[in-house]
């Protein structure tokens, strides 16, 4: 059987040469890519005067390109996407019902209106577009603009959307992008950048995105890739020991733009359970929070802790509550989630083993690998909960919310909250924990590229903000005026 091959884009270019054979994660598959060593000297920009080109674009140009793309990225018509999402199948986490949704949305996010109010949010507009002026109370005329950099895009691949979302930050920020395919993704960037090698070639947008995969860990490239000279900032996602790497490599004129590995939760709250109505609401938005993309996501809830109470009566309700939410996420629709591609078999013994301890937990589902929920009967979470993945979550009962804050760290990512007012007692105090994002149950995996992201703003970080000072002695004290002084 011949092996895919995943061709490696430099800045306009298609490159099937130098073809060395890898693995993609998980062992399903195999492809033919080129031997990033044999490119090292050309993936760089090099002259950073080069971004120039960039320059002569309004932003409604780069509008215009984005929404170009958004039609040649029509799924039913681009081979390259229906390509990437065959190959996708084997080597995604997720399982192929969600990721053809995946590719079948992208087009979605290149409309006009989404990327303006995306860049006017996270950066402003005017910033892109040129020098903002202002007068300082000491005269001075101060000038500030964001300016595009070099920038080494580290892209997780446990979403497809993450490789689209790193090019349109790129073109907005009229910055050079290297991307390093991920291995759970290593076609998807490819797909996007060919198709837009395709529909405008020699564009500036086009010319300034690379694409290459290359093993995590090569010491012997990154040590020469990842140099001041050649990069000005690396955005990386990863897990614990992909971030420690990374961080190696970090000089003064090298920037880490760090959105690492997190763990998210759940609060519901008592008024929950004053109705049978507001439970199963509950429960079907609980269940969409555990499910999305198969918990994939450091945005999937795994802990959540619900103010049922600790007595008989307590543990009755949230037992009750627990079958509600196995049943909804039973029920989720399967473009959002389904049963687990392949259920973690270590996961599945510490499940297993917590059937034979009812007095303690109460395991709801499981026995075939498609998810569980455990119900804890007591106000702890499980010994594994850090593991917790493949839609298995945990809920743990109080009976005051004081009792779940020492669970918020600065791991946790996404807390999704049920109901709103329950949101707006805790919304100033989570954050003081370590929280970093908070939703309404249900929209955890709804992320809008207008917010901060990782309790930073990524967009405002990824530009370089640079500021032009005008000053005279007829309008700012100037310092080679200043006094003497005896001593």
């Amino acid at each position: 059987m011949t092996k895919p091959i995943a061709p490696m884009i430099i800045r306009g270019k298609v490159i099937t040469d130098n073809l060395i054979e890898v693995g993609g994660r998980g062992g399903d598959i195999s492809f033919l890519t080129p031997d990033a060593h044999k490119y090292i000297d050309k993936l760089p920009l090099g002259n950073p005067a080069k971004l120039a080109d960039l320059y002569q674009l309004s932003f409604d140009d780069i509008l215009d390109y984005a929404v170009e793309l958004g039609k040649h990225l029509d799924f039913s018509k681009n081979k390259y996407l229906q390509e990437a999402c065959e190959l996708s199948y084997l080597t995604a986490p997720t399982t192929p019902t969600i990721v053809k949704a995946s590719y079948m949305g992208l087009h979605n996010m290149l409309s006009r209106e989404f990327i303006t109010e995306m860049a006017e949010k996270t950066v402003g507009i005017k910033y892109l577009e040129g020098w903002v002026k202002e007068k300082l109370l000491d005269g001075t005329e101060l000038e500030v603009r964001c300016f595009g950099a070099r920038t080494l895009h580290i892209v997780a691949g446990n979403a497809v959307s993450l490789s689209l979302w790193t090019i349109i930050r790129n073109m907005v920020l009229r910055s050079d992008a290297i991307i390093k395919a991920p291995s759970n993704d290593p076609f998807t960037a490819l797909a996007i950048a060919r198709t837009m090698i395709d529909m405008a070639p020699d564009h500036p947008i086009t010319k300034h995105l690379s694409v290459a995969y290359w093993k995590g860990g090569d010491q012997a490239f990154e040590q020469r890739l990842y140099q001041p000279q050649n990069l000005e900032k690396i955005v990386a996602w990863g897990g614990f020991a992909a971030m420690k790497h990374v961080t190696q490599y970090i000089q003064p004129g090298l920037e880490l733009i760090s959105l690492d590995p997190k763990r998210s939760a759940s609060i519901i709250g008592k008024d929950t359970f004053d109705s049978e109505t507001s439970m199963r609401e509950a429960a079907v938005r609980l269940a969409a929070d555990i499910g999305a993309i198969n918990q994939k996501g450091c945005v999937c809830a795994r802990v959540i802790y619900v103010q049922s109470g600790t007595d008989e009566e307590g543990l009755e309700k949230l037992n009750t509550f627990g079958r509600y939410v196995y049943d909804a996420m039973m029920a989720l629709p399967n473009v959002l989630s389904t049963k687990p591609k392949r259920y973690d078999q270590k996961l599945k013994a510490e499940v297993d083993a917590l059937r034979l301890d009812d007095e303690w937990y109460k395991v709801i589902g499981g026995k075939d690998g498609e998810g569980a929920i455990i119900c804890s009967q007591i106000p702890e979470a499980v010994s594994f909960a850090a593991s917790l993945d493949d839609r298995t979550a945990n809920l743990v009962p109080v009976d005051s919310l004081d009792e779940m804050m020492a669970a918020v760290d600065a791991y946790t990512q996404t807390v999704g909250v049920y109901p709103e007012s329950v949101k707006d007692e805790l919304k100033d105090i989570l954050p003081l924990y370590g929280a970093q994002r908070i939703v309404s149950l249900g929209y955890a995996a709804a992320m809008k590229f207008a917010a901060p992201q990782d309790s930073i703003e990524p967009m405002r970080r990824m530009g370089k903000w640079i500021s032009n000072q005008i000053a005279s002695p007829e309008t700012t004290a100037a310092p080679w005026l200043r006094q003497s002084i005896e001593m």
